[in-house]
């Protein structure tokens, strides 16, 4: 019974989305718990203490499914409040989206220079650096926070002009940097990926988190034996704190499929 039970993803909004396309990819047979704290949205901003509040208000709403595994699709939790998700969780293993990118950050880039874009909470902590220089300290970080990307993402603005215009502004910041590998430090930003990567240029490798975790979950599945024995995919179960007719809209633009019910809880 154990191998039926879903998978838990949260966030601050829709950008875990982007995971829960990964992971459908990766494991189609798998359940799906997902919710996005659309109340809340966004957590880049938010001091510490707050975020790490955020983080056990969401692990708790995701328990009540009795998940098998936990992702903290959030960038920001995994890098201020991974601690306080892993012990709520107790033995069921959780995964976050930064230490799965950092490692197929490290493995990408050929000239040992990569760079991190994420929120300003992600930026600020230095976590990205960390991670990566625990796997080989010869690689140099360089960091840049793009705030805005998160309400752009979250408003739709795909190919916006706006969108455009506050990406070369943030992304200038590597043009003389001489990275080979980028590294999408928030879940939201892979919603904006074809601007970024109009925006960086060619020859840098695009590291996509919400793939790195997707690969991180199915091997960890697989070696405790816990993948889903049924061959038929099912639609995920969608959470929501507030606007469920938007997340709505905006499930149907970010995954091209159907809407599956989206259910509004309080946190």
């Amino acid at each position: 019974m154990n191998r039926e039970r879903p998978i838990g993803i949260f966030d601050s909004g829709i950008g875990g989305l982007t995971v829960v396309r990964a992971i459908q990819a990766a494991l189609p047979a798998e359940r799906i718990i997902y919710f996005g704290d659309t109340a809340r949205v966004p957590y880049g901003p938010k001091s510490q203490v707050t975020i790490r509040k955020y983080a056990s208000d969401d692990i708790s709403i995701l328990m009540r499914y009795q998940p098998k595994i936990i992702i903290v699709a959030c960038n920001t939790v995994s890098a201020l409040a991974l601690d306080v998700v892993e012990h709520a969780c107790g033995n069921i293993p959780v995964i976050g989206v930064l230490k799965a990118g950092a490692k197929l950050a490290v493995q990408a880039t050929k000239n040992r220079r990569i760079g991190v874009i994420g929120t300003q909470a992600t930026v600020s902590s230095n976590a990205y650096a960390c991670a990566i220089n625990s796997l080989n300290p010869e690689i140099e970080v360089v960091s840049q926070a793009c705030p805005l990307f998160v309400p752009l993402a979250e408003e739709g603005f795909v190919d916006h002009p706006a969108t455009k215009l506050i990406a070369r502004e943030y992304l200038s910041e590597f043009s003389n940097a001489g990275i080979d590998t980028l590294v999408l430090g928030c879940t939201h930003y892979p919603i904006l990926r074809r601007v970024i990567e109009e925006t960086i240029g060619q020859g840098i490798r695009i590291i996509d988190s919400a793939e790195a975790v997707a690969l991180r979950t199915k091997e960890l599945m697989t070696e405790s034996g816990e993948l889903n024995p049924f061959r038929k995919s099912f639609a995920p179960h969608l959470l929501v704190s507030d606007l469920p007719q938007k997340f709505s809209r905006l499930y149907q633009l970010f995954m091209n499929s159907e809407l599956p019910d989206v259910e509004l809880v309080e946190v």
